[in-house]
């Protein structure tokens, strides 16, 4: 008898992984500017299936171009889906010579489906015994789930069985193309029962038992749902049509004609050149199976050496190999992730390559064996720590220089941070986090914390985690850490600008940011209590007006609800769909249809005051450091591709300004008594940086005057006398001043002065005619964005614009408006950052009764003894205008009060 796996058949679905690869995986290209990353993904997805399946024949099957018998059928059968974009049609041909080489018979029927194909073949398998396999991510084709065949999506590793059928669908296999003709299909444009969604459709086929028998008992369907299914009855059969797979097709090939072929080595080498894997590429020269390469495969990796330091003598050795060293990487394992909270259970570090070790400390499970004293390993290591000429490594060391002052400890001596040398190096090529850092520089998998911590309401606090098993853990921590830094320090010095930034700016502000983090600001809980009071009153008569212009209650907070009320009740227009062909209730559609009708007003009204509630009011209370009495926000600087920082628990980035509410919130922010808030901030610091990177004479002219740049610039456009500008006027000149350096079009800027497209245009063409520097210094950033790939802010950081050559239009254009809005923000970014660090000196090295305590954008918040305030405005204005020299003067706003909101 045949062992069923030996003729176990895998039909993939090559136009579903085209497109799911395309659309999940950043658009990778290689030297020549040739797209690649469709290829990438689906080349992995199709090794990794035949990796799984080594014995299987897998077999690729393609969508033909041109016309099917669907088409013939119903005329606007997929007629919303857009051609495919140029840089994923070029990728067609290199892929399909790729399969062909890794020996994988490839399929294109004309006039059918790639759907079509695989139920024929698939149906045809499973009558002749063998199982099959279908690796797809396409819904429709769970109808042909059986006994002996069964779905798979590889780029997510889930699976589907009959009873994965019924537990995804609420129906089963046979039963799904009545389900889809029911709730239709957007992405094929075939038409469905409006308002009927899976669940609805499910719950009538399992108690109806199959599409004729609702369709025979419609009349049983009550409310509006049910007249919208009886107005489809004409309409369901051409949906279920179009729905149903062709299982019966006469394709004329043979069993041979599926079988894997040899592969041709020759071939996949060429082709991973081309397309430059050189991954796959150092495999298939000699390491390897060329077959089933992966973009991660690491190299062949020496002996490493983890060492478990329980005894002093251990400590001894090697606390006298990092006094030797010249650079040594250190880590600690803590209690929590809150820095305030945190206490240290044990601490790793490496010193050269291959070698680290972990001193677990409070490690406290049953059977745990004896740990050296914390608090003695940490005053041993404290004079290491403390001192500024040892040289320290670390992957985001702010966070441990916050543990360590927790226990007494000020680390001093930062020389490198691997987040920090990813981030200044490539902003946008990953995530900064090690796992990321290690697979993309170092070809290695790490160990997760979940791995040893478990996951979800499983984990286990890190104290309980084997000491073994935390060894080889935070062992590997601070030994990748030393690797990774060896791999990216070179690049880093390779590009001076860069390095100048690194070591100038990044890694002193990791100090800076830990004291401001750690001093934290401090807030009226009373006041914020009264503020959610009022916020919930105010919430209430909103949803008391809301619900008398519905004609009756409803839940302001349940997008279903405001849908249903808005379009069915209320037939107001349907300006946008969601993606499952739904009208939307999104924020910017809300919006718009609030300039004609109250009800959306209300609702936006409603759902501010509950953010500001629930955010700020209520969660800052929460926040409040039980030690400290403080709120404590963690900066985040290697998340905004720009440079910028961004803050979170709590984002302090967020607090709206333009409200009243808003501002409400910034005066729980308060000082303490004997002290006063001073706030700090750049005026109009990126227009100020575009006047000087364009050179612009008027832009420069109007801010050497010390002039009203948005009335100059009114003036300038509309061709009057400055003070012949009216309000309206110096609003629209300021929504162009503000909005081209964002990349703002016609349209955008035609939307947000509720003007004709046309009139919008004429004021942006009459703009760059009389700010010609301007006009061309856009161009010119534009071109060298194009030929290098990125661009640079006034100290150097790159910017890199991935898809500035992509032949997809849309991500085209996007790419040109961030290559010239990054400057401007990225140059914002680097002022604001060395204004810290300025600051900051002056404050510590004077021991000053100052203390830096927020940065929000272009602001730095201080708070400041009484005595003192005179003497700190003038010290932080001079301090701040004096970090960079610019063509314009940089001009420096402070304001002084009780609290924050008081200080503007």
């Amino acid at each position: 008898m045949t062992n069923p796996m030996e003729s176990l058949l895998v039909l993939v679905d090559g136009s579903s992984f085209l497109y799911r690869a395309y659309h999940a995986l950043p658009p990778l290209t290689n030297s020549k500017n040739m797209p690649t990353g469709a290829v990438y993904g689906v080349a992995n997805m199709l090794r990794k299936l035949m990796a799984e399946y080594p014995d299987a024949d897998v077999v690729v099957v393609f969508d033909a171009p041109g016309k099917t018998f669907r088409d013939d059928l119903f005329a606007e059968y997929k007629a919303q889906r857009p051609p495919m974009p140029d840089d994923l049609r070029c990728q067609l041909e290199p892929l399909q010579r790729l399969i062909r080489a890794m020996g994988l018979p490839l399929l294109i029927e004309a006039g059918v489906e790639a759907d079509d194909v695989i139920g024929t073949l698939a149906t045809r398998a499973a009558a002749e015994g063998s199982p099959v396999v279908i690796s797809t991510g396409d819904k429709d084709m769970a109808q042909l789930v059986g006994e002996r065949v069964t779905l798979e999506n590889t780029m997510f590793d889930s699976r589907l069985d009959r009873e994965g059928v019924i537990a995804k669908f609420g129906v089963p296999p046979e039963r799904i193309v009545d389900f889809l003709a029911l709730t239709g299909d957007t992405a094929d444009n075939i038409p469905g029962v409006p308002k009927v969604g899976p669940k609805t459709a499910a719950k009538w086929l399992n108690e109806f038992g199959d599409l004729d028998q609702l369709i025979a008992r419609a009349d049983e369907i009550g409310g509006k749902i049910g007249e919208n299914l009886r107005g489809c009855l004409d309409q369901i059969p051409l949906s279920r049509q179009l729905a149903t797979i062709a299982c019966d097709l006469p394709l004329h090939l043979s069993s041979d004609s599926l079988r894997r072929q040899a592969v041709h080595t020759d071939v996949l080498r060429e082709i991973a050149a081309e397309l430059e894997f050189s991954s796959w590429l150092k495999q298939l020269n000699g390491a390897g199976s060329p077959a089933a390469p992966t973009a991660s495969t690491a190299p062949e990796e020496p002996g490493r050496e983890y060492e478990m330091v329980v005894t002093e003598s251990a400590l001894d050795a090697w606390l006298a190999e990092l006094e030797r060293a010249e650079l040594f990487a250190f880590d600690t394992e803590t209690s929590s992730l809150n820095y305030m909270d945190a206490e240290i259970i044990g601490v790793s570090f490496a010193a050269e390559p291959g070698r680290a070790a972990y001193v677990p400390l409070r490690h406290d499970y049953p059977g745990a064996p004896p740990q050296l004293s914390r608090e003695a390993v940490l005053e041993r290591l404290r004079p290491l720590l403390e001192d500024p000429g040892r040289a320290k490594l670390g992957q985001h060391l702010k966070y441990d220089a916050n543990v360590l002052a927790n226990h007494g400890i000020a680390l001093r001596g930062i020389a490198h941070d691997t987040m920090l040398e990813s981030y200044v190096l490539n902003s946008t090529a990953t995530r900064h986090d090690m796992d990321s850092l290690a697979s993309r520089y170092l070809q290695r998998q790490t160990i997760h914390y979940e791995d040893v911590a478990g996951k979800g309401a499983k984990q286990i606090p890190f104290s309980e985690v084997s000491v073994e098993r935390a060894t080889e853990y935070a062992a590997e921590d601070a030994e990748i850490t030393l690797a990774l830094h060896r791999a990216l320090w070179p690049q880093l010095t390779a590009a001076p600008r860069l390095e100048a930034l690194y070591r100038d700016v990044e890694i002193p502000l990791v100090p800076v940011l830990s004291r401001i983090e750690r001093t934290g600001v401090l807030v009226d809980v009373e006041l914020l209590a009264v503020q959610g009071g009022e916020l919930a009153a105010r919430m209430f008569e909103i949803e008391q007006a809301a619900c008398a212009v519905a004609g009756h209650r409803f839940n302001l907070g349940s997008p279903k609800q405001i849908q249903s009320i808005l379009y069915d009740e209320l037939n107001l227009p349907v300006l946008k769909k969601t993606p499952t062909g739904q009208p939307s209730t999104d924020e910017s559609v809300l919006q718009d249809l609030a300039e004609h009708y109250e009800l959306p007003q209300l609702i936006l009204d409603f759902r501010s005051m509950s953010k500001l509630k629930s955010t700020y009011t209520d969660r800052l209370v929460e926040q409040v450091n039980a030690r400290t009495g403080r709120v404590h926000t963690s900066y985040h600087q290697a998340v905004a591709a720009t440079g910028r920082l961004s803050s979170s628990d709590p984002n302090l980035q967020n607090i709206p300004v333009r409200t009243q509410e808003g501002r409400r919130i910034r005066q729980a922010f308060i000082a303490p008594p004997g002290h006063r808030i001073i706030a700090a901030d750049y005026s109009q610091i990126e227009l100020r940086i575009m006047a000087h990177l364009s050179g612009d004479a008027s832009l420069t002219a109007a801010f050497a005057a010390e002039a009203d740049v948005h009335r100059a610039t009114a003036a300038e456009v509309f061709g009057l006398a400055p003070d012949a500008v009216t309000a309206d006027q110096r609003r629209s000149a300021k929504a162009i001043n503000f909005g081209l350096i964002y990349g703002m079009s016609a349209f955008g800027l035609a939307k947000q002065l509720k003007i004709p497209q046309k009139e919008a245009q004429l004021y942006i063409d009459l703009y760059f005619a009389r700010y010609p520097g301007v006009k061309a210094y856009m161009e010119q950033t534009r071109e060298a964005a194009r030929a290098q790939g990125y661009v640079e802010t006034l100290f150097g950081r790159r910017l890199h614009v991935e898809d500035i050559q992509s032949r997809n239009g849309q991500r085209r254009q996007y790419a040109e408006r961030t290559a010239i809005n990054a400057p401007m923000q990225g140059t914002a970014a680097d002022i604001i950052k060395r204004a810290m660090i300025a600051v900051d000196a002056w404050i510590e090295t004077r021991r000053l009764p100052v203390r830096m305590i927020m940065q929000v954008h272009d602001e730095l918040v201080f708070e400041v003894a009484e005595a003192y305030v005179d003497t700190a405005c003038a010290a932080i204005r001079d301090h701040m205008v004096g970090v960079a020299e610019l063509a314009v003067p940089l001009v420096v706003d402070i304001g002084v009060g009780r609290n924050w909101d008081e200080a503007h």
